[in-house]
């Protein structure tokens, strides 16, 4: 069992972006965790190649939970590749499938009235934005705090949104956080707090990650921390 970090760069009006998805490869079975905005599958294809693997040897995209930069790219790959399956939690699948309105757009609409006119125009944008995205269907629900596959558990991380899960591998005691933990200036930190979708449980959540047996700690924004990741985690927490 390993696990691959890739990176997905881009380019927003001269700001760049960059996202770390996650390659989990066993002896039978490649996954990818999130998989970026939409257009991001040739960049996904590059980075498989960095590692001597064929995108066509992925068996299933796990999506962490419905926002645009972590599934805005699944339905390219859906359509290019019919046979991969797609997981997700059983709160978040319904989202992801577009069954249920986007809690991050309504949250969007729910702060645009309190906006000042100057953010108006950006916050515009990030709501067609999060319309557009191209939803696709669920193939699996994933159980929360559950085993998904020999050596992988799925953690319940919630608070970023709802159903919110994380990877946790004990046996490279790795954790593939997603979206419950970022690295900013160097330091762990929630993500996005002010638009976490209940700051408590996230907070939660990372008390819940810092109680397990942790080496390696794969953050979608941020990339990899290692080192005294415990100890980390509870300033993390004490200094918001």
């Amino acid at each position: 069992m390993e696990i691959l970090p890739i990176h997905l760069t881009y380019d927003f009006n001269g700001q760049e972006i960059v996202l770390h998805p996650s390659v989990i490869r066993d002896a039978e079975n490649v996954w990818l965790v999130d998989c970026g905005y939409e257009g991001s599958l040739p960049m996904i294809r590059e980075e498989f190649l960095k590692h001597g693997l064929d995108f066509e040897e992925l068996d299933g995209v796990i999506i962490s939970h419905d926002d645009i930069d972590h599934l805005g790219g699944l339905k390219e790959i859906k359509d290019a590749y019919p046979s991969i399956k797609i997981y997700a939690s059983e709160i978040e699948a319904p989202y992801v499938a577009g069954s249920l309105k986007s809690l991050r757009l309504q949250q969007a609409e729910d702060l645009f009235p309190c906006l000042p006119e100057e953010h108006r125009s950006w916050a515009t944008a990030f709501q067609e934005q999060l319309r557009s995205v191209k939803r696709v269907l669920v193939d699996q629900t994933l159980g929360y705090d559950g085993i998904f596959a020999n050596g992988i558990r799925i953690i319940n991380t919630p608070g970023h949104t709802p159903g919110h899960i994380s990877i946790y591998l004990p046996d490279l005691k790795t954790l593939i956080a997603c979206d419950a933990i970022v690295i900013e200036h160097g330091e762990l930190g929630i993500a996005n707090r002010q638009f976490c979708l209940d700051l408590q449980e996230a907070e939660n959540s990372v008390r819940k990650i810092a109680a397990l047996d942790i080496d390696v700690l794969v953050c979608y924004h941020g990339g990899i921390e290692t080192g005294d990741i415990k100890n980390k985690l509870h300033r993390s927490i004490q200094k918001n």
